[in-house]
């Protein structure tokens, strides 16, 4: 039996951070990381079935078409993704009355939508990319106990010989087989960098000093094999690593609104946000 300070439950016996009891789940699940961004995707569905949110975690559930979708803002960062998908596994995999584990477990397919910056020259701002893999360079999957494959071992190898000044080993997760060849079949792909901040953790630098001023260039030049980096965020590896540990599918949707090479913001993000959300329902 799980303990209540380890599954804890509100009032209404729904789960704490994200509010939602297991029936409210779809089966297959958006995530994107602005609150705002939920009515931005649901707006498309034809019908809407349920509105909950607490604190950043904003769902709505519904159906396009015959398909239940859920769509769920995560905030941003890996240690609010380490919040969703623990709690999302939960509603599905844990009987919340016995607090004991299912003897069926259910999968689910996870979507991510979301923005990033690109950190090669031939990608343009207003693409769409897959994260083929997500590499963190944050700390959360220190916390877990994970199995690697030989290509993911491949690229930390070679990540920690090009960037010999980080204090740490980087985190590599490979996105669902799956649901790269339904979504993502014809869509530019590569490897992206899930930093733990905005600022310094990914080469940005206001009125800091930081500790590698050459940061994008060193990501800009790595490679693997035929991998390389294309974009960095804050959330893909995270979703990546507790989907694999989980037993869930994963894959995230980058819409490239910067170009971290020669410094450029887009003109006008929305759409380019916008023609990723599309795409995505259309595929899902």
């Amino acid at each position: 039996m799980i303990n209540e300070s380890e599954l804890i439950l509100n009032a209404d016996g729904s789960i704490y951070h994200l509010n939602l009891l297991p029936e409210d789940l779809a089966n297959t699940i958006i995530t994107v990381g602005d609150p705002d961004r939920v009515a931005k995707v649901s707006k498309y569905f034809d019908r809407i079935e349920l509105r909950k949110g607490k604190r950043e975690f904003i769902s709505h559930t519904g159906y396009v078409g015959n398909k239940r979708l859920t769509v769920i803002s995560t905030g941003i960062g890996t240690d609010n993704i380490d919040i969703v998908f623990n709690e999302l596994d939960a509603l599905v995999n844990i009987d919340f009355q016995n607090r004991t584990l299912k003897s069926e477990l259910r999968s689910l397919d996870i979507v991510r939508i979301g923005t990033a910056g690109a950190v090669q020259q031939d990608i343009d701002m207003g693409s769409i990319l897959v994260s083929e893999y997500g590499v963190g360079f944050d700390a959360l999957m220190s916390y877990y106990e994970q199995a690697y494959d030989a290509d993911e071992l491949d690229i930390q190898a070679e990540l920690v010989s090009h960037f010999p000044r980080l204090a740490f080993r980087p985190y590599v997760a490979k996105a669902s087989d799956n649901l790269m060849e339904r979504i993502a079949f014809d869509l530019p792909k590569g490897m992206t960098w899930t930093a733990p901040g905005f600022y310094a953790p990914q080469g940005r630098s206001l009125r800091s000093e930081n500790t590698i001023p050459n940061l994008i260039e060193l990501i800009n030049s790595f490679r693997c094999k035929n991998n390389r980096f294309t974009n960095l965020e804050m959330e893909t590896a995270g979703i990546y690593a507790l989907a694999k540990m989980f037993g869930h599918q994963a894959l995230s949707i980058n819409a490239i609104l910067a170009s971290r090479v020669d410094g450029r913001f887009a003109a006008r993000p929305e759409s380019i946000v916008e023609e990723a959300i599309q795409l995505v329902l259309q595929r899902i």
